[in-house]
């Protein structure tokens, strides 16, 4: 087998003097405080039965057997796309192979040489991939901060021309601080300044909005440009779909790359995900009702034990503990695990160098003494 370059080598090198190199781990057993199963869809026997039952009514072929644009588009997708409109108030909808694909699709083919594009400085990875991939020039403006996106929008407006689109960017619910931005001022904003408002649902598709999403919560759907939504959360299986019009839709079909030059979702995916869907539709409410439960009781917990000036203030599933540091964070991660509880640690270069950080993803399925018992440990570990 031929060696790695040296280039790479070293690469891989700095990394483990950094204490910061990724390895793939499974834990099994444990306590999930990890994953981003927040209501229990991916763990519900039902679910998978049920996706069998509706199988056996609409038979299908294993395989996708080429891309939508080729064999791929079978007639469960028209199915899922209506529904998906339907239930998240869209005028239309297109799925796409994973939450990666749709940002890589959208940002590298719908922002146009001469646009501009600002996003938030905390957006996820597939939207920075995105935007590298993008003719249009885009600035970052500070994380949830509209001054400074207005600041950005002044400076760089004034040096461009009269025929430009304007692009914001942001996610309802960010992965890895789990805070939200103020929508309805971004949304309100980008309409009195002529801008189109990208909103990324990855952690809010089927929690909020009654099982739907922040936009629909807030009553937004008009006033945003395009919503990605991904089921490979909440919704417990995998796959993603961009919310818009119907002439964004037609766009996408002609120019998103990822969507064009891929093999489609095999027809079992599609058909799992109908049936989570309608189960979220159907008995969503309950599951919803007691994750916003546990959250309030993680974070009365954190505030009872005297560590809120540790945690980063947020009111959605994700929780997050500073602890600065490689080396200490996965350390304090390694006892808790010890200790039976699925917590991991978010290093750097994952996120800045001092911000490492414990995140903890709070479920529906968790019981309040595993959240006491684990911040507790937490407590006495860092103590």
């Amino acid at each position: 087998m031929e060696k790695l370059p040296k280039k790479l080598s070293h690469k891989l090198s700095e990394r483990l003097v950094n204490d910061a190199m990724r390895s793939l781990s499974s834990v099994d057993g444990l306590v999930d405080f990890s994953s981003n199963d927040y209501l229990g869809f991916a763990r519900n026997e039902n679910l998978s039965e049920e996706t069998s039952n509706f199988l056996k009514i609409k038979p299908q072929r294993n395989g996708a057997t080429g891309s939508r644009l080729l064999t791929g588009n079978h007639p469960l997708y028209t199915e899922l796309e209506n529904f998906l409109k339907s239930y998240h108030k869209a005028e239309a909808a297109l799925v796409f192979n994973s939450g990666y694909d749709a940002n890589v699709g959208f940002f590298s083919s719908v922002p146009q040489r001469g646009d501009i594009i600002f996003y938030d400085e905390l957006v996820h990875a597939s939207i920075r991939d995105g935007l590298q991939m993008s003719h249009a020039k885009s600035y970052k403006f500070t994380h949830n901060n509209l001054e400074s996106l207005e600041e950005k929008l002044v400076s760089h407006r004034a040096q461009s021309r009269s025929d430009l689109e304007l692009y914001v960017v942001t996610e309802s619910i960010f992965s890895m601080d789990g805070d939200s931005p103020d929508l309805v001022a971004l949304a309100n904003f980008c309409i009195e300044n002529g801008c189109h408002l990208i909103v990324d649902e990855a952690h809010a598709t089927g929690i909020y909005g009654k099982g739907k999403d922040l936009t629909c919560q807030l009553g937004l759907e008009e006033q945003v440009f395009a919503r990605i939504i991904t089921f490979g959360k909440a919704l417990g299986y995998h796959g993603a779909a961009i919310l818009g019009s119907e002439a964004l839709k037609n766009y996408l079909v002609n120019f998103a790359r990822s969507l064009i030059y891929t093999t489609a979702l095999p027809p079992h995916s599609v058909a799992a995900l109908l049936v989570s869907y309608h189960y979220l539709r159907d008995f969503g409410l309950e599951p919803c009702k007691l994750l916003q439960q546990n959250i309030d009781y993680f974070k009365t917990n954190v505030e009872q034990l005297g560590m809120v000036d540790v945690f980063i203030e947020s009111n959605s599933a994700i929780q997050c503990a500073i602890i600065s540091g490689n080396a200490k964070v996965k350390s304090i991660a390694a006892q808790l695990q010890h200790e039976g509880f699925d917590v991991r640690p978010i290093l750097s270069p994952t996120v800045k160098e001092g911000e490492e950080r414990l995140r903890f993803c709070v479920h529906a399925f968790n019981t309040k003494e595993e959240i006491s018992r684990v911040l507790l440990l937490l407590k006495n570990v860092m103590e």
